[in-house]
């Protein structure tokens, strides 16, 4: 069995947000102008997947997290998104209630 990767559909997601063409991005990845629409298409249509280092970059410009195109469901996925822009200390705060709905959980 295989399994579809969630990188094409979050790709798209994550672009178009930030109301950026294809093109654009893929010239900020540095890409040629030539096939920078292409090859970002053939990401967003599953065809080629983007290896982790070029992963990291398309965040890097997104403003999301590496973790964000890993996520199988669109709640972690908002949930990583929304951590991510977090500061540290907010971060702590929140893994702490985290933990506490965990125990609380196991509790019932």
């Amino acid at each position: 069995m295989s399994l579809k990767t969630p990188i094409p559909e979050r790709l798209k997601q994550a672009r178009t947000r930030k109301d950026m063409t294809q093109q654009k991005l893929g010239e900020l990845l540095g890409l040629d102008p030539n096939n920078a629409s292409a090859r970002m298409n053939q990401y967003e249509r599953g065809k080629h997947s983007p290896d982790f280092t070029t992963i990291r970059r398309i965040s890097e410009i997104l403003d999301v997290p590496v973790a964000y195109f890993y996520c199988e469901d669109d709640v972690e996925a908002e949930i990583a998104e929304a951590v991510h822009h977090l500061d540290v200390e907010q971060k702590q705060h929140l893994l702490s209630f985290i933990e506490k709905l965990i125990q609380e959980s196991k509790k019932s």
